[in-house]
């Protein structure tokens, strides 16, 4: 739910399918907004869709406005979170990473709402019941909380970041938002580096 992290998904792709051979991904959800049922203050949603305008004019990047309009606005991202891990659980964890990004930044939806969250739960045909009873268990909340401290360990303090981890050495990386082969070139150099 940082729409930095939405305007930088199409270059993210591009260096995903490029990866050498022998390079893993992992995704570490940085919470960004912790639960939180208060209405966004005024002020907070002027600067959000400050972002948003930016964005879009410098970037391309689509958004749909009508979502500060149809939606009670919140600051509370943990929920989306839960929901990736909770996806993951029946093999979803990239498709529901880019249905709630598309549901809220194209569809005017909103992810903090758990109602929102089980629907597109449905919508990818994951098993409704069982992802409803994930969304709220301990072993959902033990993975939040895991990934949360994964952030902190990697010092990760922007979204959107990426790290290199080799043995257990961690190197920010950094990425542009229209062209992804100065990170790749970056992640080979570094993998080759590693692997003398």
């Amino acid at each position: 739910m940082c729409s930095w992290c939405w305007a930088y998904r199409p270059a993210l792709l591009q260096l995903r399918e490029h990866l050498p051979v022998g390079i893993e991904w992992q995704n570490v959800l940085g919470g960004l907004a912790a639960d939180n049922d208060q209405p966004m203050p005024e002020k907070t949603r002027e600067m959000i869709q400050g972002h948003w305008r930016k964005i879009e004019s410098s970037l391309g990047t689509p958004f749909n406005f009508d979502f500060w309009t149809e939606n009670q606005p919140r600051r509370d991202t943990y929920k989306a979170c839960r929901a990736v891990i909770a996806a993951s659980f029946q093999q979803a964890e990239e498709a529901m990473i880019e249905c709630i990004q598309k549901a809220y930044y194209l569809r005017a939806m909103n992810p903090s709402d758990l109602s929102v969250l089980v629907e597109l739960a449905t919508e990818l045909g994951l098993d409704r019941a069982r992802f409803e009873v994930d969304l709220v268990s301990r072993r959902v909340e033990s993975g939040l909380r895991q990934q949360l401290r994964l952030r902190d360990k990697l010092k990760v303090r922007s979204f959107p970041s990426l790290v290199f981890n080799q043995d257990s050495t961690y190197q920010l990386i950094p990425h542009d938002y229209q062209d992804y082969s100065q990170t790749l070139t970056r992640v080979k150099d570094l993998s080759y580096a590693n692997a003398k």
